[in-house]
C-alpha cells in the first residue's frame, strides 16, 4: 500500500463545506478501492475561523499548512463578515496562506467539456474543444504591494491607494513556469499586462521576452494588453494556449474564462510554490475558482465539480498520481455526458440534481473507470 499522503482540508464558508464534502467521499472511496491512503486533517479558515477564534486564520492552522503535502481549500466569505475591519475579513486567511506558503504560481485551466458546449454564454462553435491555461502570479502585485491604505487628506477628503509592483525575479519565475507548461501543451504563451500605461507592465514585458529569448526560444511568445485579452477571450478564445499574467489581471481574466465553460462551478485551480531543492516537492494549495455563494449555501444546490477537479489537480501535481487524476477527470466528463446537471449549468430542459446526487454519479463512474482523461484524448 502506498505511503500516507498528508492533506490539510480547509472547507471554509458558504458552499465550501458542501463541495469539500463530496471530495472527501471520493477520498474515502480511494482509500478502500485504489490502494492509496490519505492522512486528512481539517482546520478552520475565513469566517468559520473568525467566529471561533476572532481571526481568519490562526497561527496553528498556518503551521499545519506548512507541514502537509497539500492543502485542499473550499471557499471563504459571506455578508455577515463584510463590515469587519479589512485586515480581519475572511479573505485575508486565504491571502495569508498564499503568501506564507510562497504559492506564486496559480494554474487555472478552462476546459469546455463536449456535453457543456451549449451551456457557455458564447456560441458553441467558439468554445467547443476549448482548453486554455491561465497562469496567474499570486504573491506579488497590487494585492500585496506597499504602501496601501485609506487616508484623510488636508482638504478633509479621503483617498484610497494601493501599490502595483513587481521585481525582476518575481516575473522571471512565473514566466519560466508558463513556458514549461506550454512545452507540455501546444507550445504557445501569451504574456498579458498593461505596458502601455503601467511601468510594472513595461518591466513585465521586458523580462518575459528576455527569459523567452535566453531559455525558451522554441516556445511561441506573444504579448497582449489585458483589456484586449479580456475582449479576445469572449471573441475568439481558442486562439490562446497558456496565458501568463499578474495577480490582478489573472484574477479578472480567469473569472472571464469561467463563463466560457458555462459556470464558475466548473473551474479548478492549483497554487504552487517553488520546488524544494532537496526533495523536489512543492508546497501547494488547491481550490475552486468559485466563491462561497452564500445565497445557495446549505441548500444542496452547489456544483461540486470545480472542487472535485481541484482534487484531480492535487493528485496530479502534488502526488504524481496521473492515473488517479485521469479517473476523476474522466468521471466528470462521463456524468456530464450522461446529462447530470446542477442548477448553475442546467438548460431549460435539463433535470437538475443536488450536490450529493452529483457526487453519487461521480463515485459510480469512478467504480467503472477504464478510459483516459479528456485532456489525454487525441
Amino acid at each position: 500500500m502506498a505511503s500516507n499522503k498528508k492533506v490539510l482540508v480547509l472547507p471554509g464558508d458558504g458552499i465550501g463545506p458542501e463541495v469539500v464534502g463530496e471530495v472527501r467521499r471520493v477520498v474515502d472511496w480511494m482509500d478502500k478501492r485504489r490502494h492509496v491512503t490519505f492522512d486528512l486533517s481539517e482546520g478552520l479558515v475565513g469566517g468559520a475561523a473568525i467566529d471561533k477564534h476572532g481571526i481568519p486564520l490562526t497561527d496553528e492552522t498556518m503551521a499545519d499548512a506548512m507541514h502537509v503535502d497539500a492543502v485542499l481549500f473550499g471557499s471563504v466569505g459571506g455578508p455577515q463578515w463584510e463590515k469587519l475591519d479589512f485586515g480581519v475579513q475572511p479573505e485575508r486567511g486565504l491571502l495569508r496562506l498564499r503568501k506564507e506558503m510562497q504559492l506564486y504560481a496559480n494554474l487555472r485551466p478552462a476546459m469546455v467539456f463536449d456535453a457543456l458546449a451549449d451551456a457557455s454564454s458564447l456560441k458553441k462553435e467558439l468554445v467547443a474543444g476549448l482548453d486554455i491555461m491561465i497562469l496567474r502570479e499570486l504573491t506579488g502585485g497590487i494585492y500585496f504591494g506597499e504602501p496601501r491604505g485609506i487616508e484623510t487628506m488636508p482638504s478633509g477628503e479621503r483617498r484610497g491607494f494601493n501599490t502595483q509592483s513587481y521585481t525582476e525575479s518575481e516575473i522571471e519565475r512565473i514566466a519560466r513556469v508558463g513556458f514549461e507548461l506550454a512545452r507540455k501543451r501546444s507550445n504557445r504563451v501569451m504574456s498579458v499586462e498593461k505596458a502601455n500605461v503601467m511601468e510594472s507592465g513595461v518591466l513585465w514585458r521586458e523580462v518575459t521576452q528576455r527569459i523567452h529569448d535566453d531559455e525558451f526560444p522554441d516556445v511561441q511568445l506573444d504579448h497582449m494588453y489585458a483589456d484586449n485579452c479580456a475582449m479576445q477571450l469572449v471573441r475568439q478564445p481558442k486562439q490562446f494556449d497558456v496565458i501568463v499574467t499578474d495577480n490582478l489581471f489573472g484574477d479578472i481574466l480567469s473569472d472571464c474564462a469561467a463563463m466560457l465553460t458555462g459556470s464558475l462551478g466548473m473551474l479548478p485551480s492549483a497554487s504552487l510554490g517553488a520546488e524544494d531543492p532537496t526533495t523536489g516537492a512543492r508546497k501547494a494549495l488547491y481550490e475552486p475558482v468559485h466563491g462561497s455563494a452564500p445565497d445557495i449555501a446549505g441548500q444542496g444546490k452547489a456544483n461540486p465539480i470545480a472542487e472535485v477537479l481541484s482534487f484531480a489537480m492535487l493528485l496530479r501535481y502534488s502526488f504524481d498520481m496521473g492515473e488517479d487524476a485521469n479517473m476523476v477527470e474522466n468521471a466528470v466528463a462521463n456524468v456530464l455526458a450522461a446529462g447530470f446537471r446542477t442548477g448553475d449549468i442546467a438548460g431549460p430542459n435539463d433535470k437538475v440534481v443536488s450536490t450529493t446526487q452529483m457526487g453519487d454519479a461521480l463515485l459510480l463512474d469512478c467504480l467503472l473507470y477504464t478510459s483516459p482523461s479528456p485532456r489525454d484524448r487525441g
